[in-house]
């Protein structure tokens, strides 16, 4: 069974990989630490256990990289950041700046079952 990660693990795998997104190239550890609002000191400590884990790659001084089980993990973060957020607004009607900010922190606990269920409530509403 895969052992459950910390919300702030998540959030860093999860902000490598939209930064990768949107500049197709990897990531500063000093782009990481203003993107998540904290020191370099936090970032580099958080890249070294990231690196440990096996969810990115990354050499002294240069540009952190998702691994592919780093990839994987981060796009199943985003999926159920993205669906609980349009649940948030398409089904209960939350504005768009509260469903993001929701979605951030449910996406952490939600378990398989309830998250497959909004899943399947959005793709229902679109019929």
């Amino acid at each position: 069974m895969e052992k459950k990660l910390s919300e702030s693990i998540e959030d860093y795998i999860e902000t490598i990989y939209l930064e990768y997104e949107k500049n197709k190239k990897g990531v500063r550890v000093t782009d990481l630490a203003l993107k998540m609002n904290v020191s370099k000191a936090s970032a580099n400590d958080a890249v070294r256990k990231l690196k440990a884990l096996g969810y990115v790659d990354h050499e002294r001084y240069g540009q952190i990289f998702l691994t592919d089980s780093g990839m994987n993990t981060a796009c199943t973060i985003y999926e159920k950041h993205r669906f609980i957020s349009q649940f948030l607004v398409t089904i209960l009607g939350v504005s768009s700046k509260i469903a993001e900010e929701d979605a951030c922190a449910i996406e952490h606990i939600i378990s398989d079952e309830t998250f497959e269920k909004i899943k399947a409530c959005l793709k229902n509403s679109k019929k």
